[in-house]
């Protein structure tokens, strides 16, 4: 086992740990959390030898093998799956000496073939290969060289490398942040099967709930241990602040206003799945109020001042890039999708498959190739996205930042704005230059959302953030007014702030009648129709049978958009009902506050009293007729799921 005892560990005039224990036993997946800053990289290479401590010891099994993720790639002219190979360095070592042997040194080399075996040599490449397929790359870039892709691809294959090397011990560092959903999935899936012990450091919440089975925090300087998933962490850390009422008013007033919330969120909200997916996300949201209020970040996204309906059309609309030749390469073909006001939606779709292309199409940041893109008068974008961050001037504060945008404003309505976004006091007038990604992604939103925007494209908002400010920037999207088009890896960031989903793949883009986990198993089809194609190209034989497969699966897809036909336009009465009874119910508390005024019965407001009490019943008669007919569409709605 690993056994951490009295851990101290100072960077600069910062204590990162002031004697702090732990224990992680062999086979364990730890999940390792806390603030930006807080140590956790630290703590991994205090784990590999890279930082000495200040005090205290940390004892590892002898023997043990430790696989970390390399945090930067120099440009490499290997190909990417001999570079996978590269981190089984035992079996490079293997190979390396069984070069130098000579024909006629026979005993040598027999053992050194026997090594091989061992090593699984004759494996490697097939074991890479599967490393690659499900990290994303396709089989026409397994023999590029490293240097010929992008950072975030380099990573991917950093990771690949580290999953290749035999280990004990597996430190995992943010992997997830340069995967899409599809390789997360993968990833999840491959760590359940491996054999060692892994610690695991990342924001995505989602994803440490589905590896880690305990949990390590970061707590001003010390390390708690908690059981379970993140979720049960989460549960038994605002447990233990209540216990000793940590900011007893603020969290109160926090719970108050999310409860609020979910409460308004749960009266609007239809029976459809996804919509109840959302709720059931939002309802955790109370429980959790004061790790919210511990956290200091409580990111407030203004109101737009004008929400035309529809926001955005698209009508058989291209979209993709240019050549060096200038010649149009579209990615996006046909799409014809429109935005409404108060549209809630989340982009779906492998990395490549044009997700972005659309973000951007949609943004004006590329040109339309074909058809047409159609603004309504009135549309104000607030366009996100990881760029963004190097276009920040890094001599400058988050501070003159914002003045730059507000001229006129004064300074302390810009210094109350930028303090929920967390950089209250020094933080406001400390330069840019420094600042974690975090803290840059969070500035680069502030600026976005200071102009109201109506409709926010939001690509990959959350990377970098750690989880108390995801949190808040999950809280602060659910209880956004205007309309919104979400990319993200982030489940939790999606189940907590989207409705709808479009998916993008094949070129094309439509709508998703599902939720996160109706698209994991279309995920899980759609690669079982790729491995069956292949296999049918290498067995001519089993082609017929794969095709019957493929048939059924066809039929059953027609079968889910024949329900989502009828389904829609009882959807749509749905929400005008919806709609109604908000209306009804606002005009009827204004009444009940004027029946309740004991002025109304005096003689000289006979009239006004008749008038008010006709107008409460007619009202009260419609909100009754409204009720019925949401019944009835519920249980229509609900016949033509159990139909299916």
């Amino acid at each position: 086992m690993i056994r951490a005892s009295g851990l101290t560990l100072r960077r600069g005039t910062k204590v990162l740990l002031d004697g702090a224990d732990f224990v992680v036993h062999p086979g364990e997946r730890v999940g390792i959390v806390g603030k930006n800053g807080a140590g956790k990289s630290s703590l991994f290479a205090l784990l590999t030898g890279a930082l000495d401590l200040d005090a205290g010891n940390i004892d590892l099994p002898a023997g043990w093998r430790i696989a970390s993720v390399q945090q930067e790639l120099a440009a490499d002219a290997r190909p990417a799956r001999e570079f996978v190979i590269d981190g089984d360095t035992h079996l490079r070592h293997l190979q390396a000496q069984r070069a130098t042997l000579r024909d006629d040194q026979g005993t040598q080399i027999a053992e050194a073939e026997s090594a091989l075996v061992e090593a699984g040599a004759w494996s490697a490449a097939s074991r890479a290969e599967q490393l690659l397929a499900g990290l994303g790359f396709k089989p026409h870039e397994w023999m590029q060289p490293v240097a010929s892709f992008s950072g975030g691809w380099r990573m991917r294959l950093a990771l690949a490398r580290a999953l290749m090397a035999p280990s004990d011990l597996l430190l995992l560092d943010e992997p997830t942040n340069h995967l899409d959903l599809d390789a997360m999935l993968w990833l999840e899936k491959w760590l359940a099967a491996y054999p060692g012990t892994v610690l695991l450091i990342s924001h995505d919440t989602e994803f440490l709930d589905a590896v880690a089975r305990a949990i390590l925090h970061f707590d001003h300087g010390k390390l708690v241990r908690y059981r379970g998933g993140y979720q049960d962490f989460l549960t038994q850390r605002a447990e233990r602040l209540r216990q000793t009422s940590l900011a007893h008013e603020r969290q109160a007033r926090e719970t108050a206003r999310l409860q609020g919330f979910i409460d308004r969120f749960k009266a609007k909200a239809s029976k459809a799945k996804q919509a109840q997916s959302r709720v059931k996300a939002l309802a955790r949201m109370e429980a959790l109020a004061p790790l919210h209020a511990e956290a200091g970040i409580d990111i407030r996204i203004p109101s737009p001042d004008h929400m035309p309906d529809p926001l955005l059309a698209l009508e058989h609309l291209s979209a993709g890039y240019s050549d060096a030749a200038g010649q149009a390469v579209p990615i996006l073909r046909d799409v014809t999708l429109m935005v409404r006001a108060g549209s809630r939606i989340g982009i779906l779709g492998a990395n490549g498959a044009g997700k972005s292309t659309l973000i951007k199409t949609l943004a004006e940041e590329l040109p339309v190739q074909a058809g047409q893109r159609r603004a309504s008068r009135g549309l104000a974008i607030g366009y996100f996205h990881q760029h963004q961050l190097d276009m920040l001037d890094l001599d400058a504060t988050p501070l003159a930042h914002l003045a730059r945008l507000a001229p006129d404003t004064r300074e302390q309505e810009l210094r109350n704005y930028l303090g929920g976004f967390g950089f209250s006091g020094e933080a406001a007038t400390g330069l840019v230059g420094p600042m974690s990604g975090g803290e840059k992604a969070r500035l680069a939103l502030a600026l976005i959302v200071w102009q109201k925007p109506n409709l926010l494209l939001l690509d990959e908002p959350s990377n970098h953030l750690d989880v108390e400010t995801r949190e808040a920037l999950a809280t602060a999207l659910a209880e956004f007014s205007g309309s919104m088009l979400l990319v993200s890896h982030d489940r939790h960031l999606l189940r907590t702030t989207v409705d709808t989903f479009w998916i993008v793949a094949d070129g094309a883009v439509r709508e998703f009648d599902g939720d996160l986990e109706d698209y994991r198993d279309w995920l899980a089809a759609r690669n079982a129709e790729e491995k069956a194609a292949d296999a049918a190209a290498r067995d001519p034989a089993g082609a017929a049978e794969t095709v019957n497969r493929k048939a059924q699966r066809r039929v059953e897809a027609e079968q889910r958009q024949r329900l989502a036909a009828l389904r829609k336009p009882l959807e749509t009465e749905l929400a005008k009902v919806e709609a109604g009874m908000d209306k009804t119910r606002t005009a009827l508390q204004k009444l009940d506050e004027v029946i309740a005024d004991a002025g109304l019965y005096s003689d000289a407001r006979r009239a006004e009293r008749q008038r008010v009490m006709a107008e409460h019943g007619e009202l009260g008669k419609r909100m009754q007729s409204l009720e019925e007919r949401w019944l009835e569409l519920q249980e229509a709605l609900e016949d033509i799921q159990q139909a299916g």
